[in-house]
Order: structure tokens, then sequence, then C-alpha cells
């Protein structure tokens, strides 16, 4: 049943708080709505909204990069409540840049759900800041990977490509940018005058704020320094690990709007498995805590054999419990993984019209329902 009137003891709308009951219709908020479903506790808010999404389910979209991946993706995310995503490559072959371009089309053709468009995460990114990626995979960007990816951008809803200063020049950002790509800034070790010519050039966002770029120095604020200084968008992962506490606050305080959360979940998102293949290498996942203000909370933390990051397995559900925990307002923290990602793919807020994506969250923060176009998930 998609009509239906839900009431809970608050109701967040992607910006503020607002009343306590959402009416949905035909899947969509608004109308009549239908019969009524009480919910106990917590807060009822837009279905979340994730920009960096690199797998689920035990599978990685770059390594299968198929219609298949992406139903797979949409189900799990979905049911841990990001019911809108933008499914993420990280370096690949010119190969699989193409594959995954076709899957994400053929995707929306047949109507996969939650498939927002596509996230290309390099590999036109800088080698001394590549984290987990396989520098082998990184290089400059051609004319034809230009080509390539101006064609697509006409072809997806949304596509967004990180790339390094390094690695592009400006005018191909101002190409990118012209023919409506969201240009990203990331991995890179560019100097701040660098990072600012790109943001002049045409890139609007920064990817995973803090993790694998030059920092700020007093003498030299790198690209984080930037960032907090433009009126660019950035997400940030805020599972405490990659990001510490300080840095984070010291982030947000900087800028009053325009930083979101993002999970970069890998294939574990969803699955129980200890470990995966990341071209060659191997992924482990362990146990950590991080410390809140309610107490110690357990999560998970990916990391290469050699210990270094590898991207997460990580809840925006959890990403809301560890921001509130460290300070964050409760309205920033919900606007970060609804609202303000969302502005950039016309979603993330509960209003008339919109399909009825909805997040049922408990008093402690804890996932207690998904909805979809107004049908509840398992």
């Amino acid at each position: 049943m998609s009509d239906l009137t839900l009431r809970a003891p608050r109701v967040f709308d992607g910006r503020d708080f607002v009343g306590a009951e959402v009416r949905i219709s035909g899947g969509r908020f608004g109308g009549a709505g239908g019969p009524v479903g009480l919910l106990d506790e917590g807060v009822l808010l837009p279905g979340f909204v994730d920009l960096q999404v690199n797998g689920g389910g035990g599978v990685m979209f770059d390594a299968a990069p198929t219609v298949e991946t992406l139903r797979l993706m949409s189900r799990v995310h979905g049911g841990l409540g990001a019911t809108t995503i933008l499914p993420t490559v990280i370096s690949s072959g010119p190969e699989v840049v193409s594959r995954a371009i076709a899957a994400v089309s053929d995707a929306l053709r047949a109507g996969v759900p939650g498939i927002a468009g596509l996230h290309l995460e390099g590999p036109h990114l800088a080698p001394s800041k590549k984290g987990a990626h396989d520098g082998a995979l990184i290089r400059p960007m051609t004319g034809a990977d230009l080509a390539e990816l101006m064609e697509a951008a006409r072809a997806l809803p949304f596509l967004m490509v990180t790339v390094a200063p390094e690695a592009v020049t400006n005018a191909q950002i101002s190409a990118l940018a012209g023919a409506g790509v969201a240009v990203s800034l990331g991995h890179t070790d560019c100097s701040a005058e660098a990072a600012r010519a790109a943001f002049d050039a045409g890139a609007r966002h920064v990817t995973h704020l803090f993790n694998a770029m030059s920092q700020m120095g007093a003498r030299a604020p790198g690209l984080v320094g930037a960032a907090l200084d433009a009126a660019v968008s950035a997400g940030v992962i805020a599972d405490l690990l990659h990001v510490d506490p300080v840095a984070l606050r010291v982030a947000l305080a900087a800028r009053d709007s325009g930083i979101h959360a993002v999970s970069d979940c890998m294939a574990l998102a969803g699955s129980e498995e200890p470990g995966f293949a990341l071209n060659g290498r191997r992924v482990l996942r362990s146990e950590t805590t991080v410390v809140l203000a309610g107490g110690a909370a357990r999560q998970d933390r990916l990391t290469l054999e050699d210990g270094t990051l590898a991207g997460a397995c990580l809840t925006l559900a959890q990403s809301v419990r560890n921001l509130v925990g460290i300070g964050v307002p409760e309205a920033r923290a919900l606007a970060m993984v609804t609202g303000t990602p969302g502005a950039h793919l016309g979603c993330g807020r509960i209003r008339d019209g919109a399909s009825a994506d909805l997040v049922w969250l408990g008093a402690d923060w804890s996932l207690r329902g998904v909805w979809r176009a107004g049908l509840r998930l398992a």
C-alpha cells in the first residue's frame, strides 16, 4: 500500500523539524494520505542520499559493472536507509569506465530504484595521494577520456567525476563543467592556489574532505583550506576513523552549509564477510570503537593488509549517530544525510509531489524502518 499517513514524535523534512505527520498518496508525498501508522519514538525523515557508494552485498561496482550489481546495491543500501545512491567506480581502466556508464544507463531504463547517476572517482588522480587506489591505474586525462565523459554527462541524469589538478588541466575542468559534469577535487596534493584555479574553472565539489588530500597549514592551506574557504560542496566520511572529531567540528564551524556525509561503502556493506579482494589486494574488516557523548559505539574499520584505510563499511544512520555524538546539532546532522546531498540531485526533502522515500530513526539513532515510494522495505 502506498497511500498512508505516518505520525512520529518528530518529523524532519530535510532542512528543519516540522510537525509530526507525513501524508503519502500514490507513492508520493502529499495528498489525502491513507491509513495512519503510528511510530512510537524517534524521528521520521527523508530517505538518505549517498553520493559515494563503491559497492555492497559482497560486490564492488568496478569489479562487476553490470545492471545486476546495481540491483544488488539498490536493494542492500535501500535496506540500510540510503534510498538514493550514486554508484561509484574507483580508479579503473577505460573499459571498466565504459561498462559502468553503460550499466547505469541500462539500469535507469530498467527502472532500478534509487540509482541517481554515476560517480567516477579517478583514475585521473595524483599518485602521491592514491590511498587505497591502485597506482598502476592512475593516469592523466586524455582527449578520449574527456570526450567520453562529456558524452556520458549528456546520457546520465547526474555524473560526478573526482579528479586531481595534477592529472587534468583547467581547460578540461571547464569543458567537463560546461557539459554538465559535477567536477570534484580529491586524491590530490595540490596547493590552495591550484585548488582555487580549479574552482574558478568549474570544479564545485571536494571528495571525502581531509582524506587523501593536501592538508591545511599556516602558510600552505592546501585543498582542505581552499575547500573551507570557498562556496563548494564537500563530502566527509563521518565514521570518526577517517576524520578526527576535532577536525570534523572545526570544518563544520568553518562552513555553515555545503558539507554532507558519505558512506564511501565498499563491498562489505550489508555483508558479514571478513574481507574482499580489491585489484589483487586484500581488504580486511576489523571491529573498533568510537567515543561518543553517550558512550563508546562499535564500528567496522576497513584496511589493506599494510594498514591503509580502504573505504568504509559505514551506514548513514551510523553517521548521524556519530555526528550527534560529537556535538553536531541534530538538525544539521540529519540535513547532512538528506537535504544537503540531495540538493545536487533534486531529492532528500519531504515536499509535495516528491517520491515518498523515508527513514525512521529511533531515539538512539538506530534504523527502525525504511520506505521507498511509500512502500516499506524489509
